[in-house]
């Protein structure tokens, strides 16, 4: 019997940053589990991060950690291990005797002990966070859990008698409904395995008939027949079994007991996609880094996973990716209990080398592949551990990853595999070994994700096509020209830039990587990315081991801009536009019939690389208000009803077209489900139906109709809303339509407009005129380029990686934040952030830098500046000269004047030109004017 004795609660303690050794007496103490900095341990870090949080006790070197621990006489001579969960690099004394050291960032480090005698003993343990075997990915980054010292789990003393079970394996025997049950038995004679096991979660009780074994000291194998009626384990049903494996001698009496978790499951890859126990599957996925800002470190209770992971399945993810790290075991068993897919990834982040490249270093490449089998052994009896990846973003030799591939699926074969997280970005290439394929591209203009960074460009259709609903990526993954055999090799080789982590590295392409079809699922890689502005309020909530004194430079850099007060509204109008763009970057993916799934970049913040907030949850799974989750799973979830389209905006009596499907992967759908849909306007139908759709079984894409409405005949702008749903699901979708007047003559034709500040404007003025300046966009140097889609990750980072590369910098803006009540839009209306209607207008427009104008005179319309620069962004602004009044708008009216939308825009300011509401508060002077229009 196995019987464990708790090493939690009070160690000594002390610091060793200089590795001198350990010097007697210890002077201090601490509480484990735990980490230095969490105690607030050692002298408090004078440096601010602005890339990411602080940690206010950073500590690296080494710490000694030691105790006294009683041994009772009957656990006396029994074998015992030290068992230390979620640590560093550790080296063991007992009693003063060096015992040996560990290096594991992964998995626990389990120490053999001698045998104990009665009494008190002294465990002295050394902690060493610096001089790591690999960098250690996102398991050691400050942008992410920290460099933290300390052991962070469980941390016992395990004593076992004469017989014992180790390297228990389960694996799952789907067709045959039982589970084969591998172990080494460590006895000194042939011992009778008894197993049993009962469902412990499910609706319906299952128990298992007992059954006994004989088996030999050494490696064994049996199998356990679970029954036809067995419970299977899904995301849709996680059933767990408890199986318990007694060991009992010649006399019948139990001298042996250990349980362990099982979930009877199949995950697969077939064709194009995954199924779980036959059926099709998509993986609604979201990235990973174990960001807790409260304690710098991953929870190891599975009560804190189960609320994390229950926060992401409530907003519609069934799968997890862990960027360069691997949770701790209660993440598995939480994902066990929920039904997420895992896929643990090496801590690796860098370049395969071979023995004859530059810089090779085998112990370093040992290590990372040491640390896979060690994941593999220790966590891949979890059903939900079902997808591994070597790294993130890999180079190097594709035929030594390959290997590693091989030899991996040879050792265990229940997890599916992939060489890595989006390796070789310019030129990716499946392996023999690969499962299924991560990333974001095929070469280098088939994308399958929406938004890209500049230097990673061409951009994605988020960022840069008219707003619709049509875009898929099935032509990306798979070209027509190849299915009509005229594809043709692209030319590859030679060198190329890239992005290489947070730097850039010109590398050389190789010549093997020229048009290709994936022949294996394709997951699309960190998409997403669309940042929000900081919110202020986040900071109070830092009161744990990390600090947001990021934030509070981000706040003082506003507040030093006059900015302050826009903080909020900031936070609120980018957030609402980057909710918009994650809405038609998930229907991409659900409208992509030959992908696989995606891995959402993300979710919830992240707290360094320059701080993306490109999160709807922040750094601590809390909703911003942005989305609920009930509104968010209607564009991520097992079922998503969609509608294609073609464009957002219309004009008064056109034809509104659209294609409405259902992509559903959700488990027991009737065969056939009605449809019901509406076009309203202002809460009036102006047409509405429904449709009975069949809902076949096995193929997770419904066309269901198709729709084509006259729209109304309008006199002003209006705003439609298109709603679908599943009657009796809560499968439902809404999209907002705007229908505009009939315009055929030019809407500024008795408006007095100039591209420039001549003498002819400026006497007009003068005189008590009412002038419209619109400088030519391409003409100003004080301005930002119009750019509707918010910011890519974050500015500061890919500032810096483009600037590197000689690549053009992003235009880092973040949307627009709109004076609404403002009679200039009066025949616009607007939300107080950007919507479709402002998308061409802002798009053929520049926006105007006013930070040296003065701080009253602020625009009606602004554009968002990223928390780095903090301009003050004026897209339309008005003002007195001299006696007259002055609208300013950088637009190539021309150009805008070609959609409806843009037409209306210049309708309502010409309208408000002409009104006796058009007076200026604020009195500028011609030197000001010409400040800021150069």
């Amino acid at each position: 019997m196995q019987t464990k004795i708790s090493l939690e609660g009070e160690w000594k303690l002390q610091l060793d940053e200089s590795k001198q050794g350990l010097v007697l007496p210890f002077t201090d103490v601490i509480t484990l589990p735990g980490t230095t900095s969490h105690a607030r341990k050692g002298p408090k870090n004078e440096e601010f991060l602005v890339s990411a949080l602080t940690d206010e006790y950073l500590f690296e070197g080494s710490v000694w950690y030691s105790r006294e621990i009683d041994i009772p006489d009957e656990l006396a001579g029994k074998n015992s291990y030290l068992y230390l969960e979620r640590t560093r690099l550790t080296t063991l004394w007992l009693d003063g005797q060096e015992i040996g050291s560990r290096d594991s960032l992964n998995t626990a480090h389990v120490y053999e002990l001698p045998q104990l005698e009665p009494g008190t003993h002294t465990i002295t343990i050394r902690v060493d966070n610096t001089g790591y075997p690999t960098k250690g990915g996102h398991l050691t980054s400050p942008d992410t859990q920290t460099n933290w010292n300390g052991i962070t789990g469980r941390l016992e003393l395990q004593f076992y008698g004469e017989s014992q079970l180790s390297g228990i394996r389960l694996d799952s025997e789907l067709a045959a409904r039982s589970v084969r049950i591998a172990a080494t038995l460590e006895s000194k004679s042939e011992t009778t395995l008894v197993v049993s096991a009962k469902s412990f979660n499910s609706e319906d009780s299952h128990t298992v008939e007992e059954q006994e074994y004989i088996v030999s000291p050494g490696k064994f194998s049996v199998d356990y027949a679970l029954g036809q009626d067995a419970l299977l384990w899904s995301e849709s049903a996680p059933n767990l079994y408890n199986i318990l494996l007694v060991l009992k001698d010649s006399e019948g009496k139990a001298i042996g007991r250990q349980e362990v978790i099982f979930g009877l499951k199949e995950f697969r890859a077939e064709g194009d996609k995954f199924t779980i126990n036959g059926e099709k599957t998509f993986l609604r996925g979201k990235h990973d880094g174990l960001i807790f800002p409260l304690t710098g470190y991953a929870p190891t209770d599975v009560e804190e996973w189960v609320r994390i992971l229950g926060i992401s399945k409530s907003y519609g993810i069934n799968h997890y990716r862990f960027h360069t790290c691997c949770p701790p075991e209660a993440a598995f068993t939480a994902a066990d209990m929920l039904g997420i897919y895992m896929q643990p990834e090496l801590p690796f982040w860098g370049t395969i080398t071979v023995e004859t490249d530059e810089g090779h270093n085998q112990a370093e490449q040992d290590y990372l592949i040491s640390e896979g089998y060690a994941i593999l052994r220790e966590f891949g009896n979890h059903p939900s551990f079902v997808m591994m990846s070597l790294g993130n973003e890999l180079w190097g030799s594709k035929e030594k990853i390959d290997s590693f591939l091989k030899d991996y699926k040879a050792f265990d074969d229940r997890p599916l595999y992939t060489q890595g997280s989006n390796n070789h970005q310019w030129v990716p290439e499946v392996l023999e070994h690969d499962d299924f394929f991560s990333g974001v591209r095929f070469t280098r203009d088939r994308l399958f994700r929406g938004s890209y960074a500049m230097c990673d460009a061409p951009l994605g259709h988020v960022q840069t096509a008219v707003p619709g609903t049509m875009k898929d990526y099935d032509d990306q993954i798979v070209p027509p020209d190849f299915l009509n055999g005229g594809g043709q090799a692209a030319a590859a080789g030679g060198e190329i830039q890239i992005q290489y982590g947070t730097e850039a590295k010109t590398v050389q392409a190789g010549g093997e990587s020229g048009e290709w079809i994936p022949q294996v699922p394709v997951v699309s890689h960190e998409i997403g990315q669309y940042a929000t502005f900081p919110n202020f309020e986040e900071i109070k909530k830092y009161t744990g081991s990390l600090k947001a004194e990021n934030f509070v430079v981000f706040r003082e850099r506003l507040e030093s801009k006059g900015l302050g007060h826009l903080a909020a509204k900031y936070f609120e109008a980018s957030g609402q536009l980057a909710v918009a763009c994650y809405k038609e970057e998930l229907e991409a993916a659900f409208r992509s019939r030959r992908l696989a799934g995606f891995q959402l970049l993300d979710l919830q913040d992240f707290s360094g690389q320059g701080t993306a907030l490109v999160g709807v949850l922040d750094a601590f799974m809390d909703s911003k208000g942005l989305v609920s989750a009930e509104e968010w799973r209607t564009f991520c979830n097992d079922a998503v009803l969609m509608a294609r389209f073609p464009k957002y905006n219309y004009t008064a009596g056109e034809l509104f077209t659209a294609h409405v499907e259902l992509s559903c992967f959700r488990s027991g759908m009737p065969a056939s489900a009605q449809l019901l849909w509406q076009l309203a306007a202002e809460g009036n139908v102006i047409a509405e139906g429904t449709t009975l759709a069949a809902i076949p079984a096995g193929s997770p894409y419904i066309d269901i109709c198709d729709l084509a409405v006259n729209l109304p005949v309008v006199d002003r702008m209006s705003k439609l809303v298109l709603s679908l749903s599943i009657q009796g699901t809560d499968i439902r979708k809404s999209y907002d339509l705007w229908v505009y007047p009939e315009q055929s003559s030019n809407p500024l034709e008795d408006i007095h407009v100039f591209t420039e500040l001549s003498e002819e404007a400026l006497g007009l003025l003068e005189n008590g005129g009412n002038v419209l300046l619109m400088p030519k966009p391409e003409s100003l140097q004080n301005a930002i380029v119009g750019y509707y889609c918010t910011d890519f990750w974050c500015y500061p980072m890919f500032r810096s990686i483009s600037e590197s590369m000689n690549r053009p910098v992003p235009v880092g803006t973040m949307g627009l934040l709109i004076d609404n009540s403002h009679p200039v839009l009066r025949e616009f209306p607007s939300e107080e952030h950007s919507t479709y209607p402002w998308w061409s207008i802002v798009e053929n427009s520049k926006s105007l830098i006013m930070d040296d104008a003065d701080r009253t005179w602020n625009p009606v319309v602004q554009t968002i500046d990223n928390f780095e620069r903090n301009h003050k962004l004026s897209f339309l602004t008005e003002c007195r000269l001299g006696n007259g009044n002055l609208l300013i708008c950088a637009l190539d009216a021309g150009k805008v004047s070609e959609t409806p939308e843009g037409r209306q825009f210049l309708t309502s300011v010409a309208n408000y030109m002409k009104s006796a509401e058009f007076k200026p508060q604020y009195q500028a002077t011609a030197a000001e004017l010409q400040a800021l229009i150069q």
